[in-house]
């Protein structure tokens, strides 16, 4: 038997237009903290208790990173009070029915990714939560779009939310089509943050600090909350919409492996995992990005995942190419029991003389058969996020680090340019990749008898 149901939830701003938006396809923009993954939420929760029978989805791109963001604001701030009281209670899923909430009043809060789908894609609904839309494709939008048939309310909506990205995005490209609504969400429509006259509060101070000592393209996203492409962008053939994937293509469990290793500790220690395709294209499929750690740990840790039985479970990789510390490289040797070589580190460089940046570059290009030369995989990063950079508010992989890598207008070699030697560690290690490949000659290898 259930009980009497009370909840609060008040919300401001940008959150709130989102929260009663009734448009087809709704989408809350606006930086980490806003408060915006909770307003769409709390519309699901608020819609299924008042419309018996709704049937709603909880969806992202990969299905294991809901569970520590939308599910736990679910758990802890949403669901709480409705799950003690009885109404609505978590099931694990069947042959028949998706996981998700389900409600007593026979309304129901699916929940999955897009990278398992045949479940969610085989019901109907009245409302589709997508949490960071961003990290969808068009193609993913369209076939969500296809599951708003329920009819059990008066309208059927997508409501999405996401941190801004370029302004060409697709998505932000399908607002200015006005295909798409976009409300844009501030930190001050947060209350944990701010209070109702705009005065900070103990944690929103100690916040949004943080986020005023950032620069460039990273503070006018996170704090700001713009759609702005870096002005001075290194590589601005990026696209995330074409060189980021869900998972490597058929046929790669066979293809030869090369990992690159940018040595650090306060600032992260990265080693990327590539593979190669039969065409040359590069493959980023794994990545340790870790801060104060060290190198055997690291080495530790990459073997347990490549070998854990003392049998490797994919190709041994056929060299790692390692910044030129030579002291990290010995300790990684000695506890891998590995051979490394030395990266080619010419940065920068001309047409007829390319460095690493031109030739990291010329693999972003698309070419005549529509693909470039370059991928990374999305969620590549083999942990959570890095707690002391999350903190800081800096790239926690080598994905997040690419849109903020940029010309320093100020330092010259002659008459090359260079990048900003700031949040680059994981783009090091991505050219030194590309150099081994791509650049003549190659470094000399270091003897090292590997146990």
């Amino acid at each position: 038997m259930t009980t009497e149901l009370q909840h609060h939830y008040s919300a401001r701003g940008g959150c709130r237009a989102a929260f009663f938006s009734r448009a087809g396809e709704t989408l809350a923009s606006g930086p980490a903290g806003t408060g915006k993954s909770r307003a769409a939420l709390e519309k699901l929760l608020a819609v299924c208790l008042r419309n018996p029978g709704t049937r709603c989805l909880i969806v992202r791109k990969v299905r294991a990173t809901l569970s520590s963001t939308a599910l736990q604001t679910w758990r802890a701030f949403v669901g709480k009070e409705a799950i003690a009281a009885g109404h609505c209670e978590w099931f694990g899923g069947s042959d028949e029915r998706p996981p998700g909430y389900y409600f007593q009043n026979g309304s129901s809060i699916a929940v999955g990714g897009l990278d398992k789908a045949i479940k969610i894609m085989s019901s109907e609904y009245d409302i589709i939560y997508v949490q960071e839309a961003t990290e969808l494709d068009k193609e993913d939008w369209g076939s969500l779009l296809t599951r708003l048939r329920n009819g059990n309310i008066s309208y059927q909506q997508i409501i999405a939310d996401c941190n801004p990205s370029f302004p060409t995005h697709w998505l932000y490209m399908r607002v200015q089509s006005g295909a798409a609504t976009m409300f844009n969400t501030r930190h001050e429509d947060n209350p944990m943050l701010f209070d109702e006259d705009g005065t900070l509060t103990t944690e929103g101070r100690a916040y949004i600090e943080k986020l005023d000592a950032l620069t460039g393209v990273m503070k006018q996203r996170l704090r700001y909350g713009l759609w702005v492409a870096a002005e001075g962008m290194v590589w601005d053939d990026y696209d995330p919409s074409v060189h980021v994937i869900d998972r490597l293509p058929e046929g790669a469990a066979s293809w030869p492996r090369y990992w690159s290793i940018d040595f650090g500790f306060t600032n992260p220690f990265v080693l990327q995992c590539w593979a190669k395709d039969p065409d040359g294209r590069l493959y980023l499929y794994r990545e340790l990005y870790r801060s104060k750690r060290l190198v055997e740990d690291h080495a530790r840790d990459i073997l347990n995942i490549v070998r854990p039985d003392g049998e490797w479970i994919e190709p041994k990789p056929k060299v790692i190419i390692c910044d030129h510390d030579a002291e990290d490289r010995a300790t990684f040797e000695r506890h891998s029991g590995l051979h490394t070589i030395a990266a080619i580190k010419k940065v920068s460089g001309t047409d007829k003389a390319p460095g690493g940046i031109q030739a990291v570059a010329q693999r972003f290009v698309v070419q005549p058969d529509g693909k470039p030369r370059l991928y990374l995989v999305r969620n590549a990063r083999l942990h959570v996020p890095d707690i002391e950079l999350e903190t800081r508010n800096v790239p926690t992989c080598t994905i997040e680090e690419i849109p903020g890598y940029v010309w320093d207008d100020t330092a010259r070699v002659g008459m090359k340019e260079q990048p900003k030697k700031e949040n680059d560690h994981g783009c090091d290690a991505m050219r030194y990749q590309v150099a081994y490949h791509d650049l003549k000659p190659k470094p000399d290898i270091r003897s090292f008898d590997a146990f």
